[in-house]
């Protein structure tokens, strides 16, 4: 697969076994599937990591609007110098 067909995939990898069991319990306390579970753990990640960090390490310039990184308001000095918002 070449490099610009690979940016249109999305790699799901595995989880480790200590993350799956970590996941499955979350999933079992919230009472939710762990795909949901899962979701709402990457919902709460910029509020632990540095988005604007984040989104300057980016290599994938065409999803920035979809990603939970992105900050619309963040000073261009801050955001991905490749970054689209429309």
């Amino acid at each position: 697969m070449n490099k610009s067909n690979y940016e249109d995939v999305f790699y799901t990898p595995k989880f480790s076994s200590r993350s799956n069991i970590a996941v499955r319990r979350l999933s079992w306390f919230f009472n939710k599937p762990m795909t949901l579970t899962m979701d709402e753990i990457v919902e709460k990640l910029p509020n632990i990591v540095d988005a604007g960090k984040v989104c300057q390490s980016c290599k994938i310039k065409d999803k920035c609007k979809y990603c939970v990184f992105f900050i619309p308001n963040l000073p261009p000095d801050k955001q991905n110098k490749n970054v689209t918002t429309s």
